[in-house]
């Protein structure tokens, strides 16, 4: 991977990795989080390229991890500025 990735591809692949990493689907996520399963839908397979970060902590909820956790990567760490 190089070293510029965009907010979106971050978001997205951060949430595919622990999806895999719980061996958890989708739909179970939905449950633990109450967040409709066309909305996780949505943020992996791109309709949302912008989803909100109280969208995102309740996610982390369902995940078990904080929403410090999940933007503690190198992928977020190396995000360039959007705004120059």
């Amino acid at each position: 991977m190089n070293n510029y990735t965009d907010t979106y591809t971050a978001v997205r692949n951060r949430l595919m990795d622990l999806l895999e990493e719980r061996q958890m689907t989708l739909h179970k996520l939905s449950t633990l989080s109450g967040i409709a399963p066309s909305t996780i839908k949505n943020i992996i397979y791109g309709k949302s390229i912008n989803p909100g970060i109280v969208t995102l902590k309740i996610l982390c909820d369902g995940l078990g991890i904080s929403i410090v956790e999940f933007f503690s990567t190198e992928e977020f760490k190396n995000l360039e500025q959007e705004i120059k």
